[in-house]
């Protein structure tokens, strides 16, 4: 117990490094904010309407909580460029040469960009109510909802600061980028896996984003989108454990990355 302790104080003190870097060069933070908000209005206001859903209902307070868990997933590629930055310019090594435990930095770059995220999730559910979409809910459904979608960023985040020790190149950053999108995509964020080719639905239903979006729907009290399947029974539950699955596996990956820097 004393061990985890010291590990999440030495995390906390990396997590105070980055945030005041971000005060020096807030624009990356800014930017990603914006960058968000315009998919809220752009998405709500271009397909807002204009999709008829398989379970009935309007489509604009279907797709506001799949772009939140879309956002969520975004922060994949910010963290993992940052991480492979520090790496190249020696500051991971820096971290390397203190006592401190192999498992800190990941947890502290991962809690920086978490408190960033939930800022950028403020502003988004802000925008989302701005536009006309509501949450009906009920208070506790919609702070559970806000819970599970930090959940998944956390998750992201760990797999991001996993692929940034051990994707340092520019190609490796490159490519993770350019596969966010499709794998994003092929979600319930944007469609129901329903209306989807039999094949294509499988897949699109068991996407971690598309437990995280279909359980914030369920909370939000906003339509679903689905008629049955395991969504559809199990979408909060699905919600707390792909996330828990990820940072199982990716945060020793992570650690073990972090340690095996200098070989």
């Amino acid at each position: 117990m004393t061990a985890i302790a010291a590990t999440l104080r030495e995390g906390w003190i990396i997590t105070l490094r980055d945030l005041r870097h971000w005060q020096r060069e807030p624009w990356g933070p800014i930017f990603g904010i914006l960058f968000s908000v315009m998919l809220v209005l752009m998405f709500g206001y271009l397909l807002g309407g204009s999709i008829a859903l398989p379970g009935g209902g309007d489509y604009l307070p279907y797709l506001l909580p799949g772009v939140f868990a879309l956002s969520m997933m975004f922060g994949i590629e910010a963290t993992m460029t940052a991480v492979a930055n520090d790496s190249r310019k020696g500051v991971t090594d820096r971290f390397r040469s203190l006592p401190i435990s192999a498992a800190a930095v990941p947890l502290g770059r991962a809690g920086a960009d978490l408190l960033n995220s939930a800022v950028e999730l403020a502003v988004l559910l802000a925008g989302g109510l701005l536009i006309g979409w509501r949450a009906t809910g009920g208070i506790a459904g919609a702070l559970l909802a806000v819970g599970l979608l930090l959940w998944f960023r956390f998750a992201m985040l760990v797999v991001g600061v996993f692929l940034g020790l051990a994707f340092r190149g520019e190609g490796g950053v490159t490519a993770v980028q350019v596969l966010v999108w499709p794998v994003g995509f092929l979600s319930n964020a944007f469609v129901a896996p329903e209306s989807m080719p039999a094949w294509l639905g499988f897949v699109a239903q068991w996407n971690p984003l598309s437990a995280t979006a279909a359980a914030c729907r369920e909370l939000f009290g906003n339509p679903s989108g689905i008629s049955g399947g395991v969504l559809a029974d199990h979408a909060v539950l699905l919600a707390v454990l792909w996330p828990a699955v990820l940072v199982a596996v990716f945060l020793p990956l992570a650690v073990r990355s972090y340690r095996a820097l200098s070989r």
